[in-house]
């Protein structure tokens, strides 16, 4: 089994799903255990604020945030924010990529104004429910509080590989580069010129020193937690992989996350019936 290489690991537990366009692949280790995801949660959030904004309920480039930013600055972390929960506003809107745990706060808040439904109902009712997503819960910031398994973000990496929530135009925008040519820093990993980020997604892969190794193709798009976890989408190859541990991200992380990459692809990026 290819995810067997995970079980060499220095990590008190890990679970793994690789999934296709016609389901799940391969699997490894405790698929129904439940991980803190950190900021995998973000990839969540985003795809429900996407779902209101097709509901009418929110827009992407109305006002939100600080002067001159909207929802688009915030979904893609160049709203001025600095990274943490309550930090200032230290850039202008639109000109530097700054990862920011507070833009997400901030965004979420303004969905809730905008529908007068609390955030954590929204997501349950527009992504989680109609996902099967049970073991799923947000429990406070909603840029890193969820608890999840591997099972249910299997389904939500079917949902990006193949969408059915939201319309096709949605979907290609969600991954499409918002402001491009911003550099930065990804916070553990390094500076990236340009450091590309989409509508909630990440959009460094296949390039060098970055956490899932330069196997993936650049059409790859995804997101990883502090807490060691990870979520990625590879179109080109037409798969995804989700990766869940309780040791927090670190250079452990960085030395053993491409190789998984580089494994999933060799093996199934051809190869695509699905297991039992």
């Amino acid at each position: 089994m290819t995810l067997g290489l995970v079980g060499e690991w220095e990590v008190p537990h890990v679970g793994v799903t690789v999934v296709g366009p016609d389901g799940v692949l391969d699997r490894h280790g405790d698929v129904e255990r439940p991980f803190r995801i950190a900021s995998v949660t973000k990839l969540l959030t985003a795809y429900a604020v996407l779902i209101a904004t097709e509901e009418g309920a929110l827009a992407l480039d109305v006002p939100a945030g600080p002067p001159g930013a909207s929802v688009r600055h915030l979904l893609s972390h160049t709203a001025g924010y600095g990274f943490g929960a309550g930090a200032p506003v230290i850039a202008r809107p639109g000109t530097r990529r700054i990862y920011s745990n507070r833009g997400f706060d901030v965004l979420a808040a303004h969905l809730e104004r905008s529908t007068g439904i609390t955030f954590t109902t929204y997501l349950t009712e527009a992504v989680l429910d109609p996902l099967g997503m049970t073991a799923t819960t947000l429990a406070g910031s909603a840029a890193f509080d969820t608890v999840s398994t591997v099972a249910d973000l299997g389904r939500f990496a079917a949902e990006l590989l193949t969408p059915r929530l939201v319309a096709r135009r949605t979907a290609d925008e969600l991954v499409t580069v918002q402001f491009p040519g911003l550099g930065g820093i990804l916070p553990g990993v390094g500076r990236f010129d340009p450091l590309d980020w989409g509508l909630g997604v990440e959009r460094n892969f296949g390039r060098r020193g970055h956490w899932a190794g330069p196997a993936l193709s650049r059409d790859a798009f995804g997101h990883f937690g502090a807490a060691g976890t990870l979520l990625w989408v590879d179109p080109r190859a037409r798969l995804a992989c989700v990766c869940l541990t309780d040791r927090d991200f670190g250079p452990w992380a960085l030395a053993a996350w491409p190789g998984l990459g580089e494994q999933v692809l060799g093996r199934y990026g051809r190869d695509v019936a699905t297991v039992a």
